[in-house]
């Protein structure tokens, strides 16, 4: 059986403890990096945002700055719309 790339040698027809602990911090190890924002130039000069969904978010320097300026304003705007709101 293989999971996310790795493979279990079988005793008895089932893994062995050691085994499935590997896999478990391996596993945990993949779900921590995918919860990961990553920053990265783009091309044209932007700051490009990764991991936040399917596509970047890439913004230019002064949207950044004036985004991360009303940042209690959109918390508390959210807050407000709480029950509104999707997560995923």
């Amino acid at each position: 059986m293989a999971i996310a790339g790795l493979t279990q040698a079988k005793t008895n027809g089932k893994p062995s403890v050691d085994e499935l602990m590997a896999q478990v911090a391996a596993l945990q190890a993949q779900l921590a990096k995918k919860n990961t924002i990553t920053l990265k130039v783009s091309d044209k000069g932007g700051v490009s945002a990764y991991g936040l969904g399917r596509y970047p978010v890439t913004l230019y320097r002064e949207q950044w700055e004036r985004l991360l300026g009303a940042k209690e304003e959109i918390l508390d705007f959210i807050g407000l719309n709480i029950g509104k709101l999707s997560t995923k």
